[in-house]
């Protein structure tokens, strides 16, 4: 069965979101929260409903039909939520998943997804060669080889393509910067940094959470660019466009409620505690809605 034989159909259309409607956030698990904190920071006004499907993350390794049924489950509860619009804040997930979540919910429910911020390290770089530091199946994906080749190649950029499955479990647990950690990403980025690649281009939700530990082994040797601020930027649009951006006045900052599969809220509250900046509302809660 395909994902979308598996998709459930919807039933009865939701009533059109209000602006005062919350924004949701899907990711297979917290690294999404870097987006989410983006979001956060750009529009202060909004409120936040973040799902990480806990229950089964990672999903860098699992097949691609897993990544898009996993992915159409998550985004149909967060619609049934009541959000005004879906953010795809897991590069695997938006590579197989955002044709048929598009088709699907057309134009009552906007879906925006994430793709390797390859754009702009291609314009920026002077040695003419990127690297971009993904799971396999970001790599599989169309979005990216897109980009690659109409841009990236007509450029003349030469892309190193760099993957682990050893990463997002160290974040997913907090260990961000620790020593295996640290070890793993010396081993895997310092051959990049030999080919003279000036930019890595971080394209998991769960990276950004790694530039202190790889400054710490590269200092300036190799520039970071990640999706965040480019996803907060056309989130905002996108709401403006349907006229559904909040007016009302709350706070600095948005406020984020997470959801997480596979009752895992205990373990993630102090991962959750490192992770987001204090200045920043949150709270977390188990969820069991969604299961494969």
């Amino acid at each position: 069965m395909t994902a979308v034989q598996a998709m459930p159909l919807l039933l009865d259309p939701m009533p059109h979101a209000s602006s005062d409607a919350p924004i949701g956030i899907f990711d297979s698990g917290v690294g999404g929260l870097s987006i989410a904190q983006e979001i956060a920071q750009h529009l202060p006004n909004e409120r936040i409903l973040y799902y990480a499907d806990t229950k089964h993350v990672p999903y860098g390794a699992r097949s691609d039909q897993e990544i898009r049924q996993l992915t159409a489950q998550a985004i149909e509860w967060l619609y049934r939520q009541g959000c005004k619009v879906a953010v795809v804040a897991c590069n695997t997930a938006s590579a197989f998943s955002l044709d048929y979540l598009r088709d699907h919910y057309g134009d009552r429910f906007p879906i925006i997804g994430l793709v390797p911020a390859l754009k702009p390290a291609v314009i920026q770089t002077q040695s003419k060669v990127v690297a971009v530091l993904a799971t396999p199946a970001t790599f599989r994906g169309q979005l990216i080889k897109d980009v690659m080749s109409n841009f990236a190649e007509p450029a003349g950029v030469k892309v190193l393509t760099v993957t682990s499955l050893e990463l997002v479990p160290f974040v997913e647990a907090g260990q961000q910067l620790s020593q295996a950690c640290v070890s793993v990403l010396q081993q895997i980025l310092q051959p990049v940094v030999d080919q003279e690649a000036d930019f890595l281009v971080l394209g998991c939700t769960h990276y950004p959470f790694l530039k202190e530990a790889i400054r710490q082994v590269f200092d300036e040797k190799l520039k970071l660019i990640d999706s965040g601020q480019a996803v907060a930027r056309q989130t905002a649009y996108i709401l403006i466009k349907n006229r559904l951006l909040c007016d009302k006045m709350r706070h600095s900052f948005a406020r984020i409620e997470c959801f997480a599969s596979g009752n895992n809220a205990a373990v993630l509250e102090p991962v959750l505690q490192r992770l987001i900046p204090k200045q920043i509302t949150w709270t977390i809660q188990n969820l069991d809605v969604v299961s494969t």
